[in-house]
């Protein structure tokens, strides 16, 4: 079985700060045409996707970080035009957009890309968001996963409320749409209610792959009734084996087949000729952070106000409130299961997070990283990667130019496409409507059982 890659496009790169690193782009941060060739070069590597991360609100860091970016839809929507087959995955919060709207524009770019859209279903956990909507305050961890999974269904059943051959488009006959084939969903639930049926007809994937991101235990049974494809972010081998195993048991359990979904924990790697000169470049980049920006970062995982403390001293774990919200969150978990691992000063602490926000960061040769990412994938870690160069462009073009030939070599990784769409690349059938004669049901909104 071979690997699924995706590259994670972050503003400048994944290391906080990539943006200050000689040869980054960070003036290019709305330039359509920068994201446009980082697309046409994963394309050309044949690489699955491209992942575009996304928040509702403007980070409270932005003094010391190039964290400003074009909302994705509107974006991938560009990198279409220019693309024909690389997979388009966009972020959208189930927290802060209403079904409909979303349903329509996810299945606008399913049908302007010829069927390869992908939806990352995130609840957003910045409180701060709640502000720029005319919320009081911003809902709990619970009631965001509830309302994600009644979002979920509404969304699922607006995109089968055309179904296959509805659009008929026969001008000879002066029938347009088989309104037999076109159904009103009429849902009335605890947070919605929606007539339907969508204003644009089945997309070519007849529904856009469902991504989804989150380990806390909401997140895994969310994924597990609905996502074909999960990111997520482990720091050790066995750490990661343990959602892998754990969230194909969950699918099992509610009759879907875990061979269709897809787990991809990301992976950031610092790439040089030898490992001495990876961990310099390693060490130049972490020379570059700020600490009140990586400061900040630390106290909105983990709600720890360290400004006061010696950088150089140990980690103060008694300050770290686990009860309430971040006691579920699962970053804030592996925040402190480093600590709790290794014992780290604060300044060491901030160095390991620089690199990808809690994400794994592989430092050394090609060979090396080639190497990690077969041990993973072999040992029941991993479908694939999400891959985040720790600064671009560069940082992707040697991945490319070093690690991917590689894989190849190995037969870890395609030399070719051998389909047109998301799906195909990722391996997953096209689902039938709902509202078909011929649809087998299977509900993914029903809930564990023991």
């Amino acid at each position: 079985m071979t690997l699924h890659l995706n590259l994670f496009i972050y503003p400048g790169g994944h290391h906080e700060a990539a943006w200050r690193y000689p040869g980054s782009e960070p003036e290019r941060v709305l330039d359509v045409g920068y994201y446009q060739a980082l697309a046409q070069r994963a394309e050309h590597e044949r690489l699955d996707g491209i992942f575009f991360a996304d928040g509702p609100a403007l980070a409270e860091n932005i003094r010391y970080a190039a964290r400003i970016k074009p909302e994705p839809l509107t974006l991938l929507s560009a990198i279409a035009a220019v693309t024909e087959r690389i997979g388009l995955i966009g972020t959208a919060s189930t927290t802060y957009n209403d079904p409909y709207n979303l349903a329509r524009q996810f299945s606008s770019l399913d049908h302007i890309s010829g069927g390869r859209a992908g939806w990352n279903i995130v609840t957003t956990g910045a409180a701060s968001a709640a502000q720029n909507f005319g919320l009081g305050e911003h809902p709990v961890h619970a009631e965001r996963y509830a309302r994600a999974d009644e979002f979920l269904e509404v969304v699922t059943k607006l995109w089968d409320s055309w179904e296959d051959g509805a659009l008929v488009a026969d001008a000879g006959s002066g029938l347009f749409a088989d309104t037999d084939r076109v159904h009103a969903i009429d849902h009335v639930g605890r947070h919605f209610s929606v007539s339907g049926p969508l204003n644009t007809s089945r997309s070519p994937q007849g529904r856009p792959v469902y991504v989804q991101a989150g380990s806390s235990e909401d997140g895994r049974g969310l994924a597990a009734r609905w996502a074909e494809a999960i990111f997520t972010a482990h720091q050790t081998l066995d750490s990661a084996q343990e959602f892998y195993a754990d969230i194909k048991q969950r699918a099992a359990r509610l009759g879907r087949d875990p061979r269709r979904l897809k787990v991809l924990p990301g992976i950031s790697p610092v790439i040089a000729s030898t490992t001495r000169e990876a961990e310099e470049l390693h060490e130049e980049l972490n020379a570059l952070t700020q600490p009140e920006y990586s400061l900040h970062q630390l106290h909105r995982l983990t709600g720890a106000d360290l400004s006061s403390y010696d950088l150089d001293g140990p980690f103060p774990r008694h300050v770290v409130d686990t009860s309430g919200e971040r006691g579920v969150n699962s970053r804030s978990r592996l925040v402190l299961d480093i600590v709790d691992r290794e014992q780290p000063t604060i300044r060491q602490l901030l160095h390991r997070l620089a690199g990808a926000r809690g994400h794994r960061v592989v430092v050394g040769t090609p060979e090396h990283v080639a190497n990690e990412m077969q041990r993973w994938h072999e040992a029941g870690a991993a479908d694939g990667f999400n891959v985040m160069p720790p600064w671009q462009p560069g940082g992707f073009e040697v991945f490319a130019d070093e690690v991917l030939p590689i894989l190849r070599d190995r037969g870890l990784f395609r030399r070719e496409y051998a389909g047109s769409t998301l799906r195909e690349h990722l391996g997953l059938d096209r689902p039938d409507s709902q509202y078909s004669p011929t649809h087998q049901p299977r509900l993914p909104h029903q809930k564990e059982t023991a």
